[in-house]
């Protein structure tokens, strides 16, 4: 079946004047003639079949439908200019993968051990954007996504990587020569959005009693409580894997014990269809599941 789709000439007529809310601006930008944009939106609405702008004497102005249509289109041209100069930029030869990446997880995990696989595959290109909830793989452009085990994955292929732990940290000098489980009840606590019981569970792991287990700031990204427990603002209950590194060099400490009820599991998702055939996919993930273990 033939596709009904507008010429990109009417396409980025229409976008601009829309835009600007103006013909002649329109026609300024794409270098054309105020007659021209008029044309190329006329062709566009009887391809479409109703109206696009509201024309009042000399004057137009979107109405619903083209506003709502203004908006597709927009989206339309922007992915496809950035894909265009995407594929400009490949170096001849070089294979690529979209992959979608939990934040935290892609700038403390991922894209630290990236020099290892650009060293051992030069040829492939991997570009991460960040998605924080599940979302369908198939038309999404991506060609796999890394993230928590969800039901919503359902469907999809599915490969456990590594677990996430929480574990307690803070910046060395809140702690004083006194005993750790008060200090642990009286320092402030740094919280989570998308986690806000997460003190109150592990406090019940491990016999501690909060007063007010709720009580302190709240942050969006692991990301954001690493970087406060950095400024000493108080205690964050962080994945272990995240804090490795600081952790190591004495920037943040955990006399506190890691929580054995408090994990996630991390996986690589595949659509069925696509990553089974897909060679640097698999290339890919193999490289994951030897870092995984590491």
């Amino acid at each position: 079946m033939r596709r009904k789709i507008p010429s990109s000439s009417s396409l980025q007529a229409f976008e601009a004047a829309a835009r600007h809310g103006n013909f002649a601006r329109a026609a300024e930008e794409l270098s054309l003639t105020e007659g021209a944009i008029s044309r190329q939106i006329g062709r566009l609405e009887s391809l479409l079949n109703c109206k696009l702008f509201d024309r009042v004497g000399s004057r137009v102005k979107l109405n619903a439908v083209g506003q709502n249509y203004a908006h597709h289109v927009r989206e339309t041209l922007d992915r496809l200019d950035r894909n265009t100069q995407y594929i400009q930029g490949l170096p001849e030869g070089t294979k690529s993968l979209e992959i979608s990446v939990l934040p935290t997880f892609a700038s403390r995990w991922l894209i630290p051990r990236l020099g290892d696989f650009q060293k051992k595959y030069p040829d492939i290109m991997l570009n991460i954007t960040v998605r924080t909830d599940p979302f369908i793989l198939t038309g999404s452009g991506f060609d796999a996504a890394i993230h928590f085990e969800n039901s919503a994955w359902a469907g999809m292929h599915t490969q456990n990587l590594l677990e996430e732990h929480l574990i307690p940290v803070c910046h060395p000098m809140l702690l004083v020569d006194s005993e750790l489980k008060e200090q642990l009840l009286e320092l402030p606590r740094i919280h989570r959005h998308q986690n806000p019981e997460a003190w109150e569970e592990y406090a019940r792991e491990y016999g501690i009693s909060f007063k007010y287990p709720a009580q302190g700031v709240r942050y969006d990204l692991h990301e954001m409580a690493i970087s406060a427990a950095l400024a000493g603002l108080g205690i964050a209950l962080v994945p272990s894997i995240y804090v490795e590194n600081e952790l190591k060099n004495g920037l943040l400490i955990a006399p506190w014990p890691e929580s054995k009820i408090l994990k996630k599991q991390f996986c690589l998702v595949k659509p069925l269809e696509k990553g089974i055939n897909n060679t640097t996919l698999v290339i890919f993930e193999k490289w994951l599941k030897t870092e995984a273990i590491k």
